[in-house]
């Protein structure tokens, strides 16, 4: 069988004796986060082998673990869902699509029933009622660790994926990838694979980020799975600017300053902040929690201690002093891009891949305009919990086939044939250096997302032809770089496509919304980025 030309750089056979450890199941899920967890369970409940492989330690990593999050959590009774669903889709730009939302509310409803069930505590109010509208990062995934390892599935921790493989016919059928702790390579010949990897938060230092690289979006898009939603993908978290820490609801309650005590006018966390990133490109912003009672107070330090930890190690009093803020980039961890879906069962374009969480695009329910935790916290939950039980369905039905070619489908930084070393760091640095400064990414403009794809797709080229990885540890990084550069490609290219403001989407020469451009973009493409659109499926409320 010869090499397919996947990538653009052919396709090289795997053969049986690649891996130091090898592995068969019907479903893969590559990620551990809230969405990978759902997945393995679900698909282990229908009969299926699972394997799930985390980049970091299942239960810990990711940006769920460390910290409280919302939970779009509302009850079916009454008016609350539509309107919960009307306040969403105005905010996203009408991209949203009702049925989807509806599944979503539903779907989150009988999962948290089923965490009740698992012994998770939810906390009750003074009538008694399990208040559900929020989890414990740390609880909450290290139950499902727990419930996970119940189910059967084998879970690899510290074993990033670099590369899916894919049969002669273009399926997706397992990955490779290699353990950090030990040095050693990894196999998983699976009958399908949940990419469930998070988002591209570009090494921004924001807390619980560190791990979300874009790797599985650049997985998928190598074997051609195209992505949706991309141009909504410059959320920026707020937070001190000492702290990694940018859960930004307790900024409800602050004052935004100058440096000389003035209050800026206009500054604000849910809104507003776009006058803090205006001000920020010229001058330091200070911020204080002052219009929080006594009463609010004590309840931050209980909802959200890990908020506060990086005060109190400083002596600062964040209710009474001024502390110095500043915005994280989190790209598509807080905003809405990620992996095309073509159907319930959260499939992407390519036969055996699904996608579920942050990986995969939430435009389906927020449309131009997520944030953390919430919606993307549900969404997690809830399209995990389809794309297990998709995959299993699709790997059982090619457990009874005939064994099948494995195609190693990665190509970039890993089989590249040039002589230059690939210096990870590099291109990391040139990325950020496209994507973190407000004026670039926050408010956009068509001349400066040109120029910045200029430099960002003449920095793909050398990548193409630079030496490949030489040791496993390298590899992951080489990966990591390349999978940031090709994120900000399919973002500026999007972002370029979109000519008006929409959404988290603001272009400085189109600044209204363009009822004519009530469209997703679809995009894609390695070498050549392509974007296209598709219509939003007109579904009455």
């Amino acid at each position: 069988m010869g090499a397919r030309d996947f990538n653009g750089q052919g396709a090289q056979v795997l053969s049986g004796a690649d891996g130091t450890v090898q592995h068969h199941a019907d479903v893969l899920v590559i990620g551990g986060g809230p969405a990978g967890a759902w997945a393995a369970v679900s698909a282990a409940a229908q009969g299926a082998r699972v394997v799930l492989a985390d980049k970091g330690f299942c239960g810990t990593s990711g940006a769920t673990a460390p910290s409280g999050t919302g939970l779009w959590h509302v009850s079916p009774e009454g008016k609350a869902r539509e309107e919960a669903k009307a306040s969403r889709y105005a905010m996203g730009g009408q991209l949203a699509e009702h049925a989807w939302m509806d599944r979503v509310l539903a779907q989150t409803w009988d999962n948290v029933e089923r965490l009740k069930d698992w012994g998770y505590p939810f906390p009750a109010d003074d009538q008694g009622a399990l208040r559900c509208t929020s989890l414990q990062g740390p609880e909450y995934m290290r139950l499902m660790r727990k419930r996970v390892k119940e189910s059967g599935a084998r879970i690899l921790d510290h074993s990033p994926a670099l590369e899916l493989l894919v049969d002669e016919h273009g399926t997706v059928c397992g990955a490779t990838g290699v353990n950090r702790q030990r040095g050693d390579t990894w196999v998983v010949r699976a009958g399908a694979v949940v990419i469930a990897t998070g988002g591209c938060a570009f090494l921004s230092r924001a807390l619980g980020c560190n791990v979300l690289t874009g790797d599985g979006q650049l997985m998928a898009a190598e074997v051609g799975a195209a992505l949706s939603g991309m141009e909504f993908s410059n959320a920026y978290g707020l937070g001190p600017a000492f702290s990694s820490v940018t859960k930004s609801l307790f900024y409800n309650w602050a004052t935004f300053y100058t440096a000389d005590g003035v209050a800026i006018e206009g500054a604000g966390s849910s809104k507003g902040r776009g006058v803090i990133a205006q001000t920020l490109q010229s001058q330091p912003v200070f911020a204080c929690l002052d219009r929080a009672d006594a009463q609010i107070r004590a309840w931050m330090r209980t909802a959200q201690p890990n908020f506060f930890v990086s005060f109190d190690r400083q002596g600062i009093d964040p209710f009474t002093q001024h502390f110095p803020v500043t915005l994280r980039l989190e790209g598509t961890v807080r905003g809405t891009g990620g992996l095309h879906l073509v159907d319930d069962s959260c499939a992407t374009s390519v036969p055996g891949l699904y996608a579920a969480g942050d990986a995969a695009t939430r435009e389906l329910i927020c449309g131009g305009f997520t944030g953390g935790g919430s919606h993307n916290a549900a969404w997690a939950l809830s399209s995990g919990f389809w794309a297990g039980a998709g995959a299993a369905a699709f790997g059982r039905d090619t457990r009874a086939r005939a064994t099948r070619t494995a195609l190693r489908a990665g190509g970039v930084a890993l089989s590249t044939r040039g002589a230059t070393p690939f210096d990870a760091q590099d291109v990391i640095r040139a990325v950020q250096a496209e994507v973190f400064p407000y004026e670039r990414n926050w408010f956009r403009e068509g001349d400066v997302l040109r120029d910045s794809l200029g430099r960002l797709d003449a920095l793909w080229a050398r990548l193409r032809t630079s030496a490949p990885a030489a040791t496993a540890t390298e590899a992951v990084r080489a990966r990591e770089a390349a999978a940031m550069l090709a994120t900000s490609r399919w973002m500026y290219r999007s972002a370029l496509a979109r000519t008006e403001t929409r959404g988290m989407h603001r272009r400085r020469e189109h600044v209204v919304l363009d009822p004519a451009q009530r469209h997703r973009l679809l995009s894609g493409g390695l070498d050549e980025v392509w974007v296209q659109q598709q219509g939003v499926k007109e579904v009455s409320a």
